[in-house]
């Protein structure tokens, strides 16, 4: 099968399951697309025990589809880029406190606590046996929330909007963190390297920080070429290049593209747009980019239904599975808890920030994609079953009732 069979496979059904879901069930797209997704691939599931060929082929042609390389090294770009470029800068800074601290010391913490809680729970429930280090590793993969999924079902949440800034915002920079912390912990893993705390400190400084730093200036390149031009063509062509040759070059040079990306975005979007653009390129560049985010949205959650006909399941793997999905949000509340209470001695938030942050933390295709991405192995398979549950839940349940729970009560912040 060529790579443009595969290409128009999945466009077709994100097509399909999209017109689908506007024409009945009426979910957010995002989520919608996903739960249409996963219910066809039951089906095939359950045909195939007819028909073998059904799911034989549809595995085929998952097997072909590099879910790491194509959402990581490909459609990730893409999405960080047009997801930063609506994010008010403004906005950011008043709430970059809060948003430091969920990016850094929560996934630090989220990480702590789902690895040594998989250690002492889920582990010595299974047959197979994780050794401490990958339970730190699916801690790892599993502690960031998803822009992905968080942006595409914020647009229709009704959260407000300085709450809408701060998981906007996580979502964004903790990605990059969480990444950047798998990476150092899986060479750990691979490479029986000795762990020394010296090394751990350089690289991280080196991709964390290095890619913001080469984000800003692939981003401010970019503004000082769009605002020597007035032609929108030639303007989304250079951002087109921005988000391409910048990731690619900030992960050839190991610093953090998702960080590095999503600092660019922030400045084309705000500065750059201010400055830089014609109303006329303002429009044509927010129409070019929230297509490409819409479509490709559309495609990762195909993708993310689909995976589960590529997944050993079995009962003792979905009990580990429903007690990881508990011990997320366990490590989700206290991770978020910490950073809230001390800066409540400087800022004012409402009671229910806490429990919206908690709930709003949203985990996708980046988690499966970091799973997919570890050594073949048992490890590894119990590892990315585990990690699909934790999504499924993530998506549909917390992301279809993340309105209600925003309903009874909103967050405010008093000025400083």
């Amino acid at each position: 099968m060529t790579l443009f069979e595969i290409i128009a496979i999945l466009l077709t059904l994100a097509a399909l399951f999209s017109y689908i879901n506007y024409r009945t069930i009426k979910l957010p797209t995002t989520i919608g697309v996903m739960l249409i997704a996963l219910l066809f691939s039951l089906g095939l599931i359950f045909l195939g025990k007819f028909i073998p060929e059904t799911r034989q082929w549809a595995t085929e042609l998952l097997t072909k589809i590099d879910f790491d390389e194509t959402l990581l090294h490909g459609m990730l770009s893409f999405l960080l880029f047009a997801g930063a470029l609506h994010v008010n800068i403004n906005d950011l800074t008043n709430q970059y406190r809060v948003i430091t601290g969920l990016a850094t010391f929560g996934v630090l913490t989220s990480t702590f606590i789902v690895g040594t809680l998989t250690w002492l729970i889920i582990n010595p429930l299974m047959g197979i046996k994780m050794s401490m280090l990958y339970c730190y590793l699916f801690g790892a993969l599993i502690s960031p929330t998803d822009p992905i999924a968080v942006l595409g079902i914020l647009k229709t949440s009704g959260i407000p909007s300085s709450l809408k800034t701060k998981i906007a915002g996580e979502s964004l920079f903790n990605d990059g963190i969480g990444v950047v912390i798998f990476l150092i912990l899986l060479s750990i893993a691979t490479g029986g390297h000795e762990i020394e705390s010296g090394h751990i400190v350089l690289l991280f400084i080196q991709e964390a920080i290095g890619g913001a730093f080469f984000g800003f200036g692939a981003g401010y390149l970019t503004y000082y070429m769009l605002k020597k031009i007035d032609n929108y063509q030639v303007e989304v062509l250079i951002t087109l290049a921005l988000v391409t040759g910048g990731y690619a070059l900030a992960e050839a040079l190991h610093f953090s593209a998702p960080i590095a990306i999503v600092v660019a975005g922030l400045l084309i979007g705000n500065h750059g747009r201010q400055f830089a653009m014609s109303d006329m390129t303002r429009v044509h560049l927010d129409k070019f980019w929230e297509l490409i985010d819409e479509v490709l949205n559309a495609v990762l959650f195909v993708l993310i239904g689909l995976e589960v006909m590529v997944i050993s399941f079995s009962y003792s793997i979905l009990l580990a599975g429903a007690l990881a999905v508990l011990i997320v949000l366990a490590a989700r509340f206290i991770s978020v808890s910490v950073p809230i209470l001390m800066l409540k001695k400087i800022r004012t938030f409402s009671p229910n920030v806490i429990k919206i942050l908690t709930w709003g933390g949203l985990r996708g295709g980046i988690s499966v994609a970091l799973a997919l991405s570890l050594p073949a192995g048992e490890q590894r398979q119990l590892i990315l079953a585990i990690t699909y549950c934790v999504v499924i839940f993530s998506i549909l349940v917390q992301g279809l009732t993340i309105g209600k729970v925003v309903s009874r009560g909103s967050d405010y912040v008093l000025p400083e």
